[in-house]
């Protein structure tokens, strides 16, 4: 199975804002920030940062001090439960599209696909976002800094 662009940049967001510690005397990083230090378009990561705070894993703050913060639903968030979110409900053919399969009532193949689909979700449902994070990806992700 294969993520979409946007899937897997909303997992790298995350996991970027998962390892930055803020201070008091250093802001969390803004949606500009982000987007540099991990290589992603401003207007890419923007729409995902948008996705993510709809769905509570993030908080955006605005203002002197504002920036993206990750909250604690974002750090235990499960990784399957995200891919099922942000990839949405459809099968991985299209058996019924503007050119319908003619095996579609008795196929084989797409029970096959919607098992293999469902165990890629679940082996993923074991990991949170924390998880993704632990060393040795965390200590690199803490030394990736903008261009």
């Amino acid at each position: 199975m294969r993520l979409t662009r946007f899937t897997d940049l909303a997992l790298r967001v995350l996991m970027r804002l998962a390892v930055i510690e803020h201070t008091d005397d250093q802001a969390p990083p803004t949606t500009r920030e982000v987007a540099d230090a991990m290589r992603i378009p401003y207007t890419h990561t923007a729409k995902v940062v948008a996705r993510l705070q709809h769905l509570s894993l993030i908080e955006a703050r605005r203002g002197r001090g504002g920036g993206l913060v990750l909250t604690k639903a974002g750090r235990l968030a499960s990784v399957g439960g995200l891919v099922r979110e942000l990839e949405g409900p459809g099968e991985v053919v299209d058996c019924e599209g503007a050119s319908p399969c003619p095996l579609v009532a008795a196929c084989r193949l797409r029970r096959a696909l919607h098992r293999a689909r469902e165990a890629f979700y679940d082996s993923l449902d074991e990991l949170t976002v924390d998880d993704l994070v632990a060393s040795p990806t965390g200590p690199l992700l803490i030394g990736i800094t903008s261009r």
